[in-house]
This record gives structure tokens, C-alpha cells and sequence, in this order.
């Protein structure tokens, strides 16, 4: 009897950084955590401290939900960050101590789709919070991911930028085969989404980062077009 030959499967590229990026900051203590993909707009937006006339909020750039009126408004997230504010929540329930998460997930914008754009794709986020927390340990840690996912020739560099739930921000280059990469955003928690999520900014200090699985994913693995990661095109799926 011929023997039962069966092809071997494969993780898509996606899943893989996802479980990589989980493995790698398990080492330095973060747990995994993740929350709703259709979220209230205070979590989404109010609570991050994003003001009621920034352009996220618009129809261009969000799908909002229809909902009873009288009822919160309801979005599909636009990013990883309002899990910050539940997993805070939380905490300050349980009884708050300091805490590292790593958030990886599903999000939406309402764009129009191209090689570098989707309107659904994922992100991971990164979440420390402490008594004492700086951008030193901010840059240690991302040094330590993204060495761990690239190798230990990476140089990391920060340039000054703006988010409206941390301050100071800085956008995170990545040195890589000779070239700076733009790789996300980071900062310390501003001190105004720790005071929504109920802890007082006195004594609790974070700091917060989140990149794009997608565009980790076609760096390391080759490919060009974020759309690849989503045809269901075993073709595509079986590289890998």
C-alpha cells in the first residue's frame, strides 16, 4: 500500500510575525491581551484623547456603526490602543499594579486600497505602565523587539512627533541592510488617558508603542503588496 502523502501546511506570513512578536516580548515579561474589534467611540477615540474635531473621526476615515439612538456610537477600531484603556480599567479594578501587555489585533480604516494601504489590516501595540517609566526604557524595549525580529546590526532612532495619547511622541526609524525604515509610533503615556482609564497620573507613568504587522511581515518575508496577505491565494500562502 502506497504510503498517505498529505501536503504540509503553512502559516500565513501575518501569523507568524504575530507569534514571533508575542515570543519575543514574552522574554521581557509582556502578556498577550486583546479586546473588541467593534468599539464604543469613547473607548476609540474620547478616552485616547483624540478632540471631537480631529480628521480619524470623519466618514472618510472611520466606519462608524448605526446604532439606537441614545446608544454610544459604535466604530470598527481604527487602532489597537482603546485594549490600553480597558486592560487600565481593569487593573484599577482588580486592585492596579504595574503591568506590561502586548496587543496584537485587527483594525479598519475606511481608505481606498493600494500596494502600501488596506482597509483592514493588523497592528501590534505595546503597553507599559509603572511608577517610574522613561524613554530609555521605551528605546531598550523596542531595540530588543525589533533585533529579535531583524537581526542584531538594527540601529533604532526616534524623531519627535504628535499623538494625541502620548506625549512626548516619536515616530521609530529602523536601520536596516543600509536604510532608515519608518516603523510606527511611540511615546509615554500622556497623562490624560491615564486619568480617563482611572489612575492618577501622580504615581502611574507609561509609555506605549504600536506598529503595522502588515508592513513587518512583507520586510521580512519579501513581498510588495500588503493586498497579497489578504487574496486567500494558497500560491501566495505556500512560500512560506
Amino acid at each position: 500500500m502506497a504510503p498517505d502523502v498529505r501536503p504540509t501546511g503553512h502559516l500565513h506570513p501575518i501569523t507568524s510575525v504575530i507569534r514571533e512578536i508575542c515570543l519575543i516580548m514574552d522574554g521581557i515579561g509582556f502578556s498577550v491581551v486583546q479586546g473588541p474589534e467593534l468599539e464604543e467611540e469613547r473607548y476609540n477615540f474620547d478616552m485616547l484623547n483624540v478632540p471631537k474635531d480631529h480628521p480619524a473621526r470623519d466618514m472618510q476615515d472611520t466606519f462608524w456603526i448605526k446604532t439606537k439612538k441614545g446608544e454610544d456610537r459604535k466604530v470598527l477600531r481604527t487602532h489597537t490602543s482603546p485594549v490600553q484603556i480597558h486592560f487600565m480599567e481593569k487593573m484599577v479594578r482588580e486592585g492596579m499594579r504595574p503591568f506590561k501587555i502586548i496587543v496584537p489585533g485587527k483594525v479598519y480604516r475606511n481608505e481606498a486600497t493600494d500596494a502600501t494601504h488596506e482597509a483592514q489590516f493588523y497592528q501590534i501595540e505595546g503597553l507599559y505602565v509603572n511608577t517610574q517609566v522613561s524613554l530609555a526604557e521605551l528605546k531598550g524595549t523596542l531595540e530588543y523587539l525589533l533585533r529579535g525580529l531583524f537581526g542584531d546590526d538594527v540601529e533604532i532612532r526616534f524623531r519627535p512627533s504628535f499623538f494625541p495619547f502620548t506625549e512626548p511622541s516619536v515616530e521609530v526609524d529602523m536601520r536596516w541592510k543600509g536604510k532608515w525604515l519608518e516603523m510606527g509610533g511611540a511615546g509615554l503615556v500622556n497623562p490624560k488617558v491615564l486619568l480617563a482609564a482611572g489612575l492618577d497620573p501622580a504615581k502611574w507613568q507609561g509609555f506605549a508603542f504600536g506598529f503595522g504587522v502588515d508592513r513587518v511581515a512583507m520586510l521580512k518575508y519579501g513581498y510588495d503588496d500588503v493586498r497579497l496577505g489578504y487574496t486567500g491565494d494558497l500560491r501566495f500562502i505556500n512560500q512560506f
